[in-house]
């Protein structure tokens, strides 16, 4: 938000964390549709505005893990990281494959599933704009 870009919670007002659905941290417009989403990404560009637009999607619910369970494992996952000296293009891979370890993989399968949603969205969104890209000035 700093950079002038919108955060946009899709059917939600905080910004959903990695695992979990919530995270504490608000969003700067909640939008419910697709068709919201790209109706606001037109206005946004349409005004002149250079920068792009984050849209954040919950993990399903099925396959969300609460903040509350996920804290300490990526509290213990992180000091360990530190312990160990790993750092930059390593750390991410770290981290991920150590919170599987200590989820039982259950961290594997909340990614997957964030992911096949994210991809779901933007298809969606990217639906809803195919029609209307020679109104924008992009």
């Amino acid at each position: 938000e700093t950079m002038g870009v919108p955060v946009i919670g899709y059917r939600t007002d905080e910004f959903p964390a990695f695992y979990s659905r919530e995270s504490g941290l608000g969003v700067s417009a909640r939008l419910d549709t697709p068709k919201e989403i790209a109706d606001f990404a037109k206005a946004h560009w349409n005004l002149g505005m250079k920068s792009g637009i984050l849209v954040t999607n919950p993990i399903p619910e099925a396959e969300a893990i609460s903040k509350s369970e996920m804290e300490p494992m990526i509290a213990q996952a992180s000091a360990e990281a530190i312990a160990q000296g790993i750092h930059g293009q390593k750390l991410t891979p770290f981290l991920l494959g150590r919170i599987s370890e200590l989820t039982k993989g259950k961290s594997l399968k909340a990614n997957l599933a964030l992911l096949l949603n994210n991809a779901r969205l933007a298809a969606e969104i990217a639906k809803e704009m195919s029609g209307k890209k020679r109104e924008w000035a992009i």
